[in-house]
């Protein structure tokens, strides 16, 4: 369970197409609800408390997903004047994303190995179903893994960008923000060269690695 996988490929797209409606309708649909909890109707009003897919999908983070395994969804949109502390909302509103595809992976993970504890793995070798499901659990563990892990770098557009302003001050989050357009443009091509794929493919597999490592320890599947 160590491998982070190129997802586009044709015979994986059977595996990676759920996978990561799953991951990007669960990540957005956090990020709404939790606005919305905090006292922001815009996120309902614009019928983004769904677990419809096409309402939140973005063509090119969809695509990036496919090719790098790495991607954004069609961001939710938020009102921070409804909430009572408008910083502390933001933050807590861009973290439940990335915290929703963890939770979704450790959550993938545990069905998998509920499989492989109820049919084992020779049943599973032989049961179409089964093995379906078994691999397309792993591949939205690391499709949720990775695109809470990406989303939670510190730079904008993403998520993480949004979390740091919750710590920087006003004045120097509002300085960084007037360069959201040229960063989000390097961010594609960097994303695009290649040059992250080292370091996010490496935090991926460690976080998968120790998630497995302890749904394996509560099934016992030594």
């Amino acid at each position: 369970m160590n491998t982070i996988m190129s997802a586009l490929s044709i015979d994986r797209l059977i595996y990676t197409v759920p996978a990561i409606l799953i991951a990007m309708t669960m990540h957005e649909l956090a990020h709404g609800y939790v606005s919305y909890k905090l006292g922001d109707p815009t996120p309902k009003s614009d019928g983004r408390l769904s677990l419809n897919p096409l309402r939140h999908l973005d063509p090119l983070g969809t695509l990036c997903m496919l090719l790098f395994g790495f991607g954004w969804a069609k961001p939710v949109q938020v009102n921070p004047s409804y909430y009572d502390d408008p910083k502390a909302g933001m933050m807590w509103t861009a973290v439940a994303g990335p915290l929703m595809n963890f939770l979704m992976a450790l959550l993938s993970l545990v069905i998998m190995a509920a499989l492989l504890s109820v049919f084992g793995v020779y049943v599973i070798l032989q049961n179409g179903i089964v093995s379906y499901l078994i691999t397309l659990c792993f591949y939205t563990a690391t499709l949720n893994v990775g695109l809470g892990v990406f989303n939670l770098i510190p730079i904008p557009p993403l998520d993480g960008s949004k979390v740091l302003a919750g710590v920087l001050p006003q004045d120097l989050y509002l300085k960084l923000m007037q360069w959201e357009p040229y960063i989000g443009m390097i961010l594609l091509l960097v994303l695009y060269s290649g040059l992250l794929n080292a370091p996010l493919v490496g935090a991926t597999n460690s976080i998968v690695e120790a998630m497995s490592n302890l749904v394996i320890h509560l099934f016992g599947l030594y």
